[in-house]
């Protein structure tokens, strides 16, 4: 007898969200999931950051919210982990979803703030802190509902960020430079090996193309109105089936392809029954690189032996690209990133230099800062430090921390208040705190 193949539905959300979310997720039985454990209903999102069609949905979220408390779920949690240099609570308030959880009857959760716990990545080898309430829905799996809802994007650092991408939020800030480097993928999956959702549905309503992170400026460039959700019980065909319709074969996503190596779910579209929309209908392949559109006075020198996209190159040249469009940033200096340079090349810069991560810094930063002087040599050096290289940056091109928060200063120093008080651990600038 035939195995019976995973089931993965595509759902034109069409005019009625509320309906589509209602097919998805009554063909997935997240119903009779929330029935049978009513008590805790745990939805993770994509907030990492408050900047338009960044994070998941606000429609789709309250949708889901909306079901779950139809289904019968006593609590619901709306929850996130922000990405370095944000504090959730304040993208929460800037986003909408603390208005949202509170209109629709859900505690926001902000990950960043509370006790931690470490849990385990088998295969990387090593622990990790996660907030203790992901510990305890790792714990209680078959006592609470969780159900994982992202933003589907392309990703300049893993090609795309749906569903296993989107659980990388839950652990803490400190944590997350330690291999985000070539190693990135296997640490991904490895994630999602020690705590996998009931259910997992894709905000595809709205696609982001060229990296994760659009810029306002360049918007009509990189927003794609699909107006889709796909949605499925096995995280790993979901995900297969995400890939497709941004145009990539598995292999071509790495993260995803080692999650099917480890064996946590069905990768394979042959093996996989999809409902609903034809993938035909998806026949482009989306570029997930970033933008060629960079500040023309700002040299930046790669090193040749390694220079890894998913640590200190691709969201360096984000943020730097960020600054410059969406904020007016300036700027005249150097960006060193990489390893395996050109001596002659260091020697000839002149004025003032980023180091991007510990391989270029090892390298070059003795010999730069006592030819240059400590003031003018500014550096990070952990893989994709994020908050750092956004506070140097952000220094560097003369942009004003306050010009990037849609909020007055009182509102937003309250907010990092509260955050701090609550035990926030999130990483963020110096220059904002």
């Amino acid at each position: 007898m035939p195995q019976e193949k995973t089931r993965v539905d595509v759902v034109d959300i069409g005019c009625d969200l509320d309906g589509a979310v209602t097919r998805i997720m009554d063909a997935g039985g997240v119903g009779d999931i929330i029935r049978d454990r009513p008590d805790e209903c745990y939805i993770k999102v994509n907030a990492i950051d408050f900047k338009p069609y960044v994070y998941t949905s606000l429609d789709v979220t309250a949708s889901v919210i909306d079901y779950c408390k139809r289904a019968g779920a006593r609590r619901v949690f709306l929850m996130d982990n922000s990405t370095q240099s944000n504090f959730t609570r304040l993208v929460f308030e800037i986003a909408g979803f603390r208005g949202l959880a509170a209109e629709h009857g859900a505690k926001p959760l902000y990950l960043d703030e509370g006790r931690e716990a470490k849990i385990r990545l088998p295969h990387m080898g090593y622990d990790v802190r996660v907030s203790k309430r992901v510990k305890h829905i790792i714990e209680h799996r078959d006592c609470v509902t969780y159900i994982n809802v992202p933003k589907l994007k392309t990703h300049s650092m893993t090609v795309m960020t749906a569903g296993i991408k989107n659980q990388y939020g839950f652990v803490a800030h400190r944590d997350r430079s330690l291999d985000h480097n070539f190693n990135l993928h296997r640490k991904l999956a490895d994630v999602y090996s020690v705590i996998q959702p009931d259910f997992t549905l894709v905000d595809g309503s709205i696609v982001t193309i060229y990296g994760h992170y659009p810029l306002e400026t360049l918007h009509e460039k990189t927003l794609v109105p699909l107006n889709i959700l796909v949605g499925g019980r096995d995280t790993v065909a979901v995900d297969t089936v995400c890939a497709r319709i941004l145009g990539y074969d598995v292999d071509e996503i790495r993260h995803l392809a080692e999650a099917r190596d480890m064996g946590l779910g069905c990768a394979n579209l042959d093996s996989i029954k999809v409902k609903g929309e034809p993938l035909s209908r998806f026949n482009q392949k989306y570029p997930y690189q970033l933008y060629d559109a960079f500040p023309r006075d700002v040299a930046v020198i790669h090193g040749t032996d390694q220079n890894c996209p998913e640590g200190c190159n691709t969201n360096t040249l984000a943020v730097l690209q960020m600054l410059y469009l969406d904020f007016n940033g300036k700027g005249d200096f150097t960006i060193i990133m990489g390893k395996g340079f050109d001596r002659k090349q260091i020697d000839a810069i002149e004025g003032r230099v980023l180091i991007a991560g510990p391989c270029a810094y090892d390298e070059t930063a003795e010999r730069l800062i006592d030819r240059l002087g400590r003031s003018r040599v500014s550096f990070t050096r952990e893989c994709n430090d994020l908050a750092s290289t956004a506070g140097a940056l952000a220094k560097l091109m003369k942009v004003s921390p306050r010009k990037m928060v849609p909020l007055n200063l009182l509102k937003s120093a309250r907010l990092l208040a509260q955050a701090r008080l609550h035990g926030s651990k999130a990483r963020i600038p110096r220059l904002i705190r």
